[in-house]
């Protein structure tokens, strides 16, 4: 029997590691894809960022304008790679047919007898007995390798260019009261339903539980147009920030309401009991009682309301405009997939962007979650 329980618990915890391990490994790739050059993640994974790769490159000489006459020869000099560190010249061409038909140091003849030499270190030579001419240089196809190398530019790209920055601050704009005033009330709520006796208590929670299974998308547009009559009254755009706060407090008001009643019920009877006896108010006995004991179970919930409205899309297109000053930052990165849908560059560092705060919250209150969790499958 021992020897049986043994081998569950070994299982269990490989079955644990192996979920954390699938968790951790993408949002691991993320945060790297994040800081990696463009060209070389668009051809590598995540994986090769601390391996030197290969990648095929097009470059283009200096134009007429860069043309120093030594002799007969009329010549063109440069470095292809500029402040790049580290990169080396395997081979080149000067056709997108034969982009390595020339080994490093080599000379590549072109059709109007002017010659072509590139350099390991990137540097390339172009002279001619004709003087040049054209405006625009020659297009060069270089086979480089290419050390490991990290940029912030992805971050300065997205949040300054892309208008990620904005967006992210609308979000918080957006989470922190959608979170912060469902919490209040429900907590009186779930209080008045646990330790409150009035008539109709039975079937107001029959109603909250019912409700949990309405669909969120079937009351999107009643509310929205009751929203626009309630705004066309008062002269307030429907689509605007408390008109999202009070949506998302809606919809999250039986769930947090039920998830607190169930917390709240399992505090011991003989302690409200006591507190009534020394002359408490229900008032006196939430807040003095009821509030530090049940911080594991807001704390809780507070993440699960947090990271349901930060990763919110539905809600916040029907009740935001699109425009920079409101728009969220699910709605943003939904328009830069469109977009620039191609860029993997931008489209992972906006990911990552959108994963720090609910990362932060979760792990600074991790702590209080599984508590929280797990408050209320007992009672006493």
């Amino acid at each position: 029997m021992k020897i049986k329980f043994n081998i569950s618990s070994i299982l269990a915890q490989l079955l644990l590691l192996s979920f954390v391990i699938v968790w951790i490994a993408p949002t691991f790739g993320l945060f790297i894809s994040s800081f990696r050059d463009k060209d070389k993640l668009a051809i590598s994974g995540w994986w090769t960022s601390l391996t030197t790769v290969q990648v095929n490159e097009i470059y283009r000489t200096k134009g007429k304008e860069g043309q120093v006459q030594e002799g007969n020869y009329f010549i063109i000099r440069d470095n292809f790679f500029n402040d790049a560190k580290g990169k080396k010249v395997i081979n080149f061409g000067v056709t997108s047919k034969k982009i390595n038909e020339f080994i490093v140091g080599n000379t590549a003849i072109l059709k109007d007898k002017s010659e072509i030499k590139v350099f390991e270190n990137g540097d390339y030579e172009w002279k001619s007995k004709k003087e040049f001419t054209k405006k625009k240089g020659r297009r060069v196809f270089v086979t480089a390798s290419s050390p490991p190398s990290f940029t912030f530019e992805n971050y300065k790209e997205v949040l300054f260019k892309e208008g990620l920055g904005q967006a992210f601050l609308n979000t918080i704009v957006v989470a922190l009261p959608s979170t912060l005033i469902p919490l209040t009330i429900c907590s009186f709520f779930a209080y008045a339903l646990a330790w409150m006796k009035f008539f109709g208590r039975d079937i107001l929670l029959a109603s909250i539980i019912a409700s949990l299974v309405v669909p969120l998308q079937m009351s999107l547009i009643p509310i929205l147009t009751i929203y626009n009559d309630f705004g066309a009254l008062f002269g307030v755009a429907a689509k605007s920030f408390p008109g999202i706060w009070m949506a998302h407090t809606g919809f999250g008001l039986a769930s947090t309401t039920f998830l607190l009643w169930n917390f709240l019920k399992s505090l011991p009877n003989e302690m409200m009991e006591a507190a009534k006896v020394d002359g408490a108010t229900h008032y006196d006995v939430f807040t003095k009682i009821v509030l530090p004991l049940s911080i594991p179970a807001f704390a809780s919930i507070f993440i699960l309301q947090f990271l349901w409205v930060w990763n919110d899309l539905l809600v916040g297109l029907v009740f935001l405009d699109k425009h920079p000053s409101e728009i969220i930052l699910t709605a943003k990165l939904k328009e830069l997939l469109g977009s620039r849908g191609e860029n993997w560059e931008i489209l992972t560092t906006g990911a990552f962007i959108s994963m720090t705060v609910p990362l932060f919250i979760f792990f600074s209150l991790q702590r209080y979650f599984i508590r929280g969790l797990v408050a209320g499958s007992v009672k006493g």
